[in-house]
């Protein structure tokens, strides 16, 4: 008979999981935070930038992120996996706490990519500690208890932040995150044993060599690269006109393809024997890349829930009927979770009403956009008409504006308090802690890729749910039940995605082919911050129509599920027949 018990985990393991949970509290703590952050005004201690900007930092900082996984991953395999778990930590801890005293996009960026560089080379050595900590009898449960620690960080991150935030400021919300990070300093010190491989790399320059062989030769990069920075200096504003940008990006296409046909002729220009200028442009592993570029398709739509949904929330949906629910439920979390900061809401207040004292709000559309927007970042949603009564009367207050702004903040903090749109977020963490072992034994028997499928569909739905939110008697509640359902694609559909991976990984370069799974991550990021950016500001904003928008999105969710059942009727042969050729290899040595 069959003996199907489960290896039992290495203490490897149990330390690196340990790891991940600070690791996570920290980045979850500041990034379910940062839609927010970025477009709160800077009178409340936020940076006060725009839509296009919220998106070009969540899409370009977070791209380079889960770029640097490629090279740092295979790095790890060569120099250990301690001596970059203890790099990463020096580079995000001191980077955390600086980034709460940045005061424009320029130097944000800078210290944000300094963290994404930390986050960059912890990713791949986590993940690859864990698969090489498990078999083939305990793989499957072992990434879903990783990816339940992975939540619990993300749990614990939403749910202290806002509350370190109204209480003490937002420059806490980073100190605290620095703090997280620096208590793993011990656990990398202290109890970190490096788990077994069998070989090392032999350098930077077979690094480069594999990555060649799994991505693609540098002409393909000098095509990809040029494309890529076209694409986010047009979305910047750098150039200004869509006309240009096709022209460039269409000459670069020719210059690329004429560059091919005059080397086709040359020896030796479909392998890696010829210089690089005299090779034509070459993918590496080819049914490995598809998988990851139809991946992209994924990260995309997952990655709205933090880029986008919580913007979404702030603006659009009331979530009174989430606040008189949890005041029903337990009156001290409510008042831990929907607290209001009187003062700053007090000195908002009588702000706004001392600019707009000479404004007919009756008849001027933006300024009551501008206070309703300013409020909503404080958590504070008021009816339309309550909203301009108010501000008319406190234009007119004179010297009792201070008095004024205080009655109203007080009653106001008690009457039309909202749910913190993190807290929402919340909730997906959660139910990842409460199901994820669950699920992952119910679907451990599933094939891969059938399952991812099904977990991108359910992503999808989630956005459609969530979009009707808006209008909605019980606004709150919906979206509130489609974070727990986008939380059950969740559960399906990623950790299978890395399961995958691991599973024709060779042991010997496993950190390195954990980094470039993150490649299908980093484009997702940077697609995802530019298409929520645009989308948002297009179709939310300017057109007011913002289930329109969670339609598109929704949409490219279901093209990503059709394009991975096309993978899997075509492709997947080819990764299956890899596996069988390294089981061989294994066999051999053996």
């Amino acid at each position: 008979m069959k003996n199907t018990e489960s290896t039992p985990f290495p203490a490897a393991f149990y330390v690196a999981n340990t790891m991940e949970i600070f690791e996570r509290l920290a980045w979850y703590g500041m990034y379910t935070l940062l839609a927010s952050y970025i477009m709160t005004p800077s009178t409340q201690g936020g940076l006060g930038l725009g839509n296009t900007e919220r998106g070009l930092i969540m899409g370009v900082v977070p791209f380079f992120l889960y770029l640097f996984p490629v090279i740092s991953g295979a790095l790890a395999d060569r120099f250990g996996y301690r001596k970059m778990f203890l790099l990463s930590f020096t580079l995000m801890a001191p980077s955390y706490y600086f980034l709460g005293y940045a005061t424009n996009l320029a130097s944000f960026m800078s210290i944000f990519m300094l963290i994404a560089l930390g986050a960059g080379i912890f990713k791949p050595v986590v993940i690859a500690t864990v698969s090489l900590s498990t078999d083939d009898s305990n793989r499957g449960l072992g990434f879903g208890i990783f990816y339940m620690m992975v939540n619990i960080g993300g749990f614990l991150g939403p749910f202290i932040a806002p509350i370190i935030q109204k209480n003490h400021g937002w420059q806490w919300v980073f100190i605290c995150a620095a703090i997280w990070i620096s208590i793993n300093f011990i656990p990398a010190l202290f109890f970190y044993k490096e788990p077994e491989r069998q070989t090392k790399t032999s350098g930077l320059t077979q690094v480069f060599k594999e990555i060649q062989e799994v991505l693609g030769n540098l002409r393909l990069a000098l095509l990809i690269v040029p494309l890529l920075v076209l694409l986010v200096s047009f979305y910047a504003g750098i150039i200004n006109s869509g006309k240009l940008t096709i022209t460039l990006a269409v000459a670069l296409i020719i210059s690329a393809i004429i560059w091919d046909i005059l080397v086709a002729k040359k020896p030796n220009s479909h392998s890696n024997v010829a210089p690089w200028y005299q090779q034509k442009m070459q993918v590496g592993n080819k049914a490995f890349m598809v998988y990851l570029l139809i991946l992209t398709g994924f990260w995309t739509v997952y990655l709205q829930i933090f880029i986008t949904l919580p913007v979404f929330i702030r603006d659009f949906i009331d979530t009174s009927d989430l606040v008189h629910l949890l005041h029903s439920i337990s009156p001290w979390l409510h008042d831990i979770l929907t607290a209001i900061n009187i003062d700053t809401l007090t000195s908002e207040i009588a702000r706004l009403g001392k600019e707009l004292a000479t404004v007919d709000l009756y008849a001027s559309k933006e300024s009551l956009k501008e206070i309703a927007s300013t409020l909503a970042t404080l958590d504070i949603r008021l009816p339309h008409n309550e909203l301009t009564d108010a501000f008319t009367r406190l234009g007119q207050s004179g010297d009792q504006l201070p008095q004024l702004s205080a009655d109203f903040a007080n009653q106001w903090g008690r009457d039309y308090r909202q749910m913190n749109p993190a807290t929402i977020l919340s909730l997906d963490f959660l139910m990842i802690i409460l199901f994820q072992v669950l699920i992952s034994r119910f679907i451990g028997s599933f094939k891969a890729l059938p399952t991812l499928i099904a977990g991108t569909a359910i992503l999808s739905m989630a956005m459609l749910v969530g979009g009707f939110a808006h209008g909605f008697i019980f606004g709150g509640l919906l979206v509130a039940v489609s974070v727990i359902i986008f939380a059950v694609g969740e559960m399906t559909a990623s950790p299978k995605s890395q399961e995958y991976v691991a599973s024709f990984a060779p042991k010997e370069k496993a950190a390195m082919f954990m980094g470039y799974y993150f490649v299908s991550m980093a484009l997702g990021n940077l697609f995802g911050g530019l298409l929520s950016g645009w989308l948002y500001q297009a179709l939310a904003v300017n057109l007011s129509n913002p289930m329109l928008m969670w339609a598109v999105i929704a949409l490219l969710g279901f093209i990503t599920c059709t394009a991975l059942y096309i993978f899997n009727r075509t492709l997947v042969s080819d990764i299956e027949q890899q596996q069988a050729f390294q089981l061989t290899q294994v066999t051999s040595k053996e």
